[in-house]
C-alpha cells in the first residue's frame, strides 16, 4: 500500500473516505481489466477517482487487482491510496473488504463506496449520497427510480458486519439487505445513469 499523507483534509472531507473498487478482470470483456479502459481521454480509474474528489472526498483509497502493476504504471493515481487486493477473482467481495480493512485506523468515519465501471455516476449523484453522511452508524444508498444502487455510504459502525458478509461479488448486499430499514436512499436517476461496463456491448457507453 502507498500513502500520501499530505494532501489538506477538510473536517467532513477526513471523515467520509472514498473507496473505488477497481480489481476486476474483465472477464467478459475479453480479460482487459475495466481500471484501464478509456473514458474522455483517461483510464477509467482516473476518472472513477476524479468524480469521488469532486463530490468531496479528500482522501480516496482505490482498491487493485487484476494488472494491478499495470494500473499503477499507468495511471495517475497521484495522492491515492493503493491497496492491492491478491485475492481479487474471488469477486468483489474481497475488495470490498480489503478496502475497508484499509480505512481501518485513518479516521474515517464511513466509507463512500463506487464501482470503476459506472462512468455513468457523476459527481452530482455521487456528492448526494455523500451528503447524507450523520455519523458513523450512517448508511446511505443511490437509488434510481426508488432501486438501491452505487454509490453507497457505509458508516465505520458496520464495516465490521459488512466485512464478515461481503463474498463473492455480493459485496455490501446481503449487509444492507439485512440494514433496509436503516438505509437512507437518496433518488439520483435525475442525474445519473447506473449502468455497467460488464460486455462488449457495454463499451458504447465510454467516450
Amino acid at each position: 500500500m502507498t500513502d500520501n499523507e499530505t494532501q489538506p483534509e477538510d473536517q467532513v472531507g477526513g471523515r467520509v473516505a472514498g473507496l473505488l473498487l477497481a480489481a476486476g478482470g474483465g472477464r467478459r470483456l475479453g480479460g482487459r481489466p475495466k481500471a484501464l479502459l478509456e473514458h474522455r481521454g483517461h483510464l477509467l480509474v482516473e476518472h472513477a477517482v476524479g468524480v469521488l474528489r469532486a463530490a468531496g472526498c479528500a482522501r480516496v483509497h482505490v482498491v487493485l487487482g487484476a494488472r494491478a502493476g499495470d494500473v499503477r504504471a499507468r495511471a495517475a493515481l497521484d495522492g491515492c491510496v493503493l491497496v492491492d487486493n491478491p485475492d481479487w477473482e474471488q469477486g468483489m467481495g474481497s475488495s470490498l473488504r480489503a478496502g475497508l480493512a484499509s480505512l481501518t485506523g485513518t479516521g474515517a468515519r464511513a466509507a463512500l463506496v463506487s464501482l470503476v465501471d459506472q462512468p455513468g455516476i457523476g459527481a452530482e449523484a455521487t456528492a448526494r449520497v455523500r451528503a447524507g453522511y450523520r455519523d458513523e452508524t450512517s448508511l446511505v444508498s443511490a437509488a434510481y427510480a426508488g432501486r438501491r444502487g452505487h454509490p453507497v455510504l457505509l458508516g465505520a459502525a458496520h464495516w465490521a458486519g459488512i466485512a464478515s458478509t461481503a463474498t463473492g461479488d455480493r459485496g455490501a448486499r446481503a449487509y444492507l439487505g439485512e440494514h433496509e430499514a436503516e438505509i437512507a436512499l437518496v433518488e439520483c436517476g435525475d442525474v445519473a445513469r447506473p449502468y455497467d461496463i460488464d460486455t462488449e456491448a457495454d463499451l458504447v457507453h465510454l467516450e
